[in-house]
C-alpha cells in the first residue's frame, strides 16, 4: 500500500501498522534509521514516510542486510524523502529479494537435506556461505537461500578440493557484484533518475514498477546464456 505523508500515527500505532514493537521503533530512531517524529505538544507524531522506512528497513532485512549497511543504505535517502520516492526504493529491491532465510537446528537441517550432516560436511557448507553460524544461537544455523542447500551438497559430493571451491565463490561472487552494481547504476540512470526529474508523475509510476517486477528473471535468463556461451568459448580456445 503507498503511504501517505500526511497520516498522523502515536508510536503505538506506527508500530501496529508496521508490525513492529514500540521497541523496536525506538531502537530504529535510536540509530538515526527514522527521522525524529513531528510534535504537536508533547505527543510526536509520525507519518507515512516513517511507515515507509520500516518498510524499507525490512525489505533490506531481507535481502541480508546488516544493520551496520541500512544505516548506511538509509544514510544516502534524504531525511525528507517522501512516501513515495522511498516506495520507488522498495520496487528497485524487489525483484532481487532471495528466498526468505530459515534458521534451523540439526535434525531439522537433516530433514531438510534429507540425509545426515556431520560436522565436517556442515563447516563446509558454511565455508562455501549455504550456511551460516548464529552466534546469539550456536543450536541452530541459518540457510540463507533454501534452493541453495541441494546445491551445495551436490558441488561438495564431487569431490573436489574445498580451497578450490572456496576460490570458485570468491571468483564469481566478485564478478556478479559488479554486474550487479553495472545494472543497477544503468537502469537507475535511465530510468528512476529520468522518471524523478519528471516530477514522478502518476501515470508513470506503475511502469516504473512493472519494469522493475521483470528485472530478476530477464536478467538472469541473460546471464546464465552469457555465461555458458562464455564457458563454450573458453573451452573451444583452450582446446
Amino acid at each position: 500500500m503507498l503511504r501517505t505523508a500526511d497520516e498522523e500515527l502515536t508510536i503505538d500505532e506506527l508500530a501496529a501498522r508496521a508490525g513492529v514493537t514500540v521497541r523496536t521503533v525506538r531502537f530504529y530512531s535510536s540509530r538515526g534509521l527514522l527521522p525524529p517524529p513531528r510534535l504537536r505538544g508533547r505527543l510526536g507524531l509520525y507519518g507515512g514516510d516513517h511507515l515507509a522506512r520500516l518498510d524499507l528497513i525490512r525489505d533490506l532485512q531481507a535481502l541480508g542486510f546488516t544493520l551496520s549497511a541500512i544505516e548506511r543504505h538509509l544514510e544516502r535517502i534524504p531525511a525528507d524523502a517522501t512516501p513515495e520516492d522511498l516506495a520507488l526504493q522498495r520496487a528497485l529491491l524487489a525483484p532481487w529479494t532471495r528466498d526468505q532465510s530459515e534458521d534451523l537446528d540439526r535434525h531439522e537441517l537433516n530433514q531438510r537435506a534429507g540425509r545426515h550432516l556431520d560436522d565436517e560436511l556442515i563447516e563446509q557448507l558454511v565455508a562455501l556461505g549455504v550456511l551460516e553460524r548464529l552466534p546469539e544461537d550456536p543450536d541452530r544455523l541459518r540457510l540463507p537461500s533454501t534452493a541453495m542447500l541441494g546445491v551445495g551438497l551436490q558441488i561438495l559430493d564431487l569431490g573436489l578440493p574445498l580451497e578450490m571451491l572456496v576460490q570458485a565463490k570468491g571468483i564469481v561472487e566478485q564478478h556478479t557484484t559488479q554486474i550487479a552494481v553495472e545494472l543497477r547504476e544503468l537502469f537507475a540512470a535511465n530510468v528512476l533518475r529520468p522518471y524523478v526529474e519528471r516530477g514522478r508523475p502518476e501515470q508513470e509510476r506503475e511502469r516504473v514498477r512493472a519494469a522493475t517486477d521483470q528485472l530478476r528473471p530477464l536478467t538472469i535468463q541473460v546471464l546464465v546464456n552469457g555465461f555458458q556461451r562464455a564457458v563454450n568459448d573458453v573451452i573451444r580456445d583452450h582446446v
